[in-house]
Formats: C-alpha cells, sequence, structure tokens
C-alpha cells in the first residue's frame, strides 16, 4: 500500500519583495513555511509562483525554493511552466513539486483549444474585425510513477479570474471604467477566457482517458470559480450535465465534497467564505481516497478595509489536501 498526499495552493504573487518594503520573503517565508509543513505533500500544486532574475543565469524559482527548505519538499523536482526559452515566467507560474519519479510534463494553452474571436464592441475605436482573446496562463500536466501503484496524471490549472479584462479606451485608470457596459464586455472576456482554459482541461483529460480509460488524474488549483459554476462544471462532466450515462466512468469528483459544509472554503470575499480551490479526481481513486483538509482556520479576508499585505503576509488562499491509499 502506498500512501499519497497531494496538495494544492495558491500562493498569492509569491515573490522577492525589493528592499526596504514589506512583507519581506523573509516574512512572508515565516509564516508560510510552518504551512508548507503541515501539508505533509508527496505532491504539491503551486499557483502564482513568481520567478526571480539574477545576472548571467535564467530566471528561477528562487523565492519557492527558499520556502521549501525545511520542509519534506526541499530538493524534490520542482516542474514549472515555462516560456519558449529555459527561463521561467516573470509571474503566476504554475508548479508541481514531487519527490515521486517524473515520466512526462507537458503545458498546453491553446493546443487542444482554439483563441476566442471576439469583436469588442465597446471599444474605444470600435474593433473593425474580431480579435483574437488570448489566454495568458497555461495549463502544466505532469505524470509521475507510483511504483507498483501505476502512474497518476496531475494536472495544475488556474483560470482566469472574474476582473474584468480591459476594454481599449475605456479605462480612466487600473480600477474606474468610463461605463457599465464597458465593464459587463471586460467581464464577458474574462468569462471566455476562463471558459476556454476549462475546455482545455476537459479535452486533456478526455484525450488521456482515450488513451487509457483506466488513467488516474487529479486536476488541482485555483479555479476561480465555485463548485457550482460553469468552468468547474465542464471540467467535471457529470452525467446530470452530458445525459449519458456511458460517460459515468469519465466524471471528475470534487474530493471537497467529503468536507462538512461550514468548513468548505479556500477565500474570504466580503465576509463571505467561497471554495475556489478544487481537486477533482477520477472515480477510479474514490476506492482508495482517506480523506481531505482544508487548512483554512487562519485565511483572512484580503477584500476587506486596510487588509494590506503587509498586514497579512501570508496568502489569501487556504491549501486543500487529499490523501490516498493505493494499492
Amino acid at each position: 500500500m502506498t500512501t499519497v498526499r497531494v496538495a494544492t495552493f495558491n500562493l498569492e504573487n509569491f515573490d522577492e519583495t525589493p528592499a526596504g518594503q514589506r512583507p519581506s520573503l523573509a516574512e512572508r517565508i515565516a509564516l508560510m513555511r510552518p504551512q508548507i509543513q503541515r501539508l505533509r505533500a508527496d505532491v504539491a500544486c503551486f499557483q502564482e509562483v513568481h520567478g526571480q532574475e539574477r545576472p548571467g543565469v535564467p530566471r528561477a524559482l528562487l523565492a519557492l525554493r527558499d520556502l521549501l527548505d525545511g520542509t519534506n519538499l526541499a530538493g524534490a523536482s520542482v516542474l514549472s511552466t515555462k516560456p519558449q526559452d529555459d527561463d521561467v515566467y516573470n509571474e503566476r507560474n504554475l508548479v508541481v513539486v514531487t519527490h515521486l519519479p517524473v515520466l512526462a510534463r507537458r503545458q498546453l494553452r491553446n493546443d487542444l483549444v482554439a483563441a476566442p474571436i471576439y469583436r469588442r464592441l465597446t471599444a474605444v475605436p470600435v474593433d473593425a474585425q474580431p480579435v483574437q482573446i488570448g489566454v495568458e496562463r497555461p495549463i502544466l500536466h505532469v505524470e509521475l510513477d507510483l511504483g507498483a501503484s501505476g502512474h497518476l496524471h496531475v494536472i495544475n490549472v488556474h483560470l482566469k479570474s472574474k476582473i474584468p479584462t480591459p476594454i481599449p479606451g475605456q479605462m480612466i485608470d487600473n480600477y474606474t471604467w468610463r461605463s457599465a457596459d464597458a465593464w459587463a464586455e471586460g467581464v464577458f472576456v474574462s468569462s471566455m477566457k476562463r471558459m476556454a482554459q476549462a475546455l482545455e482541461v476537459r479535452r486533456l483529460v478526455d484525450q488521456i482517458l482515450d488513451a487509457d480509460p483506466t488513467a488516474r488524474i487529479v486536476v488541482a488549483g485555483d479555479f476561480n470559480a465555485t463548485p457550482d459554476e460553469v468552468p468547474v462544471l465542464a471540467i467535471r462532466g457529470n452525467v446530470e450535465d452530458t445525459g449519458n450515462g456511458d460517460l459515468a466512468a469519465r466524471i471528475l469528483v470534487p474530493i471537497e465534497h467529503s468536507i462538512p459544509q461550514s468548513s468548505r472554503y479556500t477565500l474570504f470575499h466580503q465576509g463571505r467564505g467561497e471554495m475556489l480551490d478544487h481537486m477533482l479526481v477520477t472515480r477510479n481513486l474514490l476506492a482508495h481516497y482517506r480523506g481531505s483538509e482544508i487548512h483554512n482556520e487562519v485565511l483572512h479576508d484580503e477584500s476587506a478595509s486596510f487588509a494590506t499585505d503587509r498586514k497579512y503576509p501570508e496568502s489569501d488562499h487556504a491549501p486543500v489536501v487529499a490523501t490516498f491509499d493505493l494499492p
């Protein structure tokens, strides 16, 4: 029997801080390293991990490695989304960290789903032709070797937030819109990006299952959507939605369903707990599923007045971890 703990954690803009600014990286690590230790993760999916630069060498995840020092993940394999070269992205890398042997790594962005094309109605000037609505964040797919227990496919995601996408000529400043319909169109454009990512994840899941119907798959990350919102439902593929019982073996199950409703949240927004960080698993993993945890005891509400990063250096998301006993 092999016990595997899989975790997902949005580290919230995890980066070094310019000299003299707070919170410093050391202040953040002091609060967040115990969170990593508590996970006791064999596989950790991180979101919003920024890269750091040093003269003469490729950009790397130096701050993350500092965070992992002194935890069970120190010295583990670190697999990240990347641009075309050997660097990592400057901001918002997806990262999978594990001591398990890595069989394959792949990232996707508009590989299985073409970027949406849309003519913005409120743009100034109005778009003469439809333009491509680019998706900023790739999907990271890692296949791991569990030895006698087989393989595990881990898909790390960070779907587009609900923050409206800027529309040309419609922003007075970074937070002020010229009109309500332009704001609404910005929300619509963001929803297109989020759904394009969700569809690509679902197509990747089906691609894996087409090749191996017995594949074990975990989709984890920050979905920027609650369990009953369309992006999550699109990835899950419930029979209630497809109407096709023959697809029952292909649904993905949210492990958070085994956590009491009163504790089922990973982010506070305006005083209300929301479940935005999910772990969805294929049904063949349920037989080996032993339970989940959401470490939200000290979660703060960053949308509240005066809730600055200086006061709350830790992440505004709570980690989620699930345990499986695999034969």
